[in-house]
């Protein structure tokens, strides 16, 4: 495989697609992955150890995009709650986004991985807009498409614009990285005797209120039978793993 620039990368080890589950997918976290041990903003180890995590998932030759919240920054319905007018909260959470998409693009970049930030707010000078076509042109070139900015619209999570944006770029699944390695009945951290799914379908997580993703999120994907695979995004090559059809998950279908 080549890079986006043309020239073959030293030290690949692209599995055939035989052996791969998937070719193209959306990798979901939340802002709060990227702060790390810290209670607020970015933390640079936790970013850059994310971006290796990517990085070999793109040197198996999958085509990567992500979506990443922005709640370790701002989050919306917080500074609703707060008396803020949702709309204006909602946007300030649009913002916070951005910020993170390009510290991960940086990331990335430092891991030698041709990266876009694609905004669904124009801002010309320091990312991309969103043009679908175009980002789907960049993941054929093996570039890392970040989409930042939510859907552009207040009151929708990033979950709804990561399954919006999933359907578009017609991935395969949505990864969603979290700190525990599935779906589990009850809290896993406060219950030693939760249960964790290896499968489970979209109207169950509804009726269980397990909190994968928003409803509109969930129901956006079972309307699309578009899977959801939850994992441990804290598992070093958890990410890979599962990629090459190894690895403890949960897998929302119908």
């Amino acid at each position: 495989m080549t890079d986006a620039g043309g020239s073959a990368r030293a030290g690949e080890d692209n599995l055939p697609s035989a052996t791969r589950t998937y070719d193209r997918v959306l990798l979901k976290i939340s802002g709060e992955a990227l702060m790390g041990p810290q209670g607020y903003g970015l933390h640079p180890p936790t970013v850059a150890r994310i971006a290796q995590e990517v990085r070999s998932v793109h040197d198996l030759g999958v085509e990567i995009c992500m979506v990443i919240g922005g709640g370790n920054i701002f989050r919306g319905l917080q500074g609703s709650a707060q008396g803020m007018e949702r709309t204006t909260a909602d946007y300030m959470g649009m913002l916070a986004t951005v910020m993170n998409a390009l510290a991960m693009q940086a990331a990335l970049e430092d891991e030698k991985i041709h990266t876009r930030v694609i905004s669904a707010i124009p801002m010309d000078q320091v990312c991309e807009p969103y043009i679908r076509r175009r980002a789907v042109r960049h993941l054929e070139k093996k570039r890392v498409c970040i989409f930042a900015a939510g859907t552009g619209n207040p009151y929708f999570t990033t979950d709804t614009a990561a399954t919006l944006r999933a359907n578009e770029m017609s991935c395969q699944a949505i990864f969603k990285g979290t700190k525990v390695d599935g779906v589990y009945d009850m809290d896993p951290a406060k219950h030693a005797e939760a249960r964790r799914y290896d499968r489970i379908t979209y109207d169950e997580v509804l009726q269980k209120h397990l909190g994968v993703m928003d409803a509109s999120a969930i129901a956006l994907a079972r309307d699309n039978r578009l899977p959801i695979v939850v994992f441990s995004l804290d598992e070093p090559g958890g990410f890979r793993g599962i990629l090459a059809g190894k690895g403890t998950y949960t897998i929302v279908h119908d």
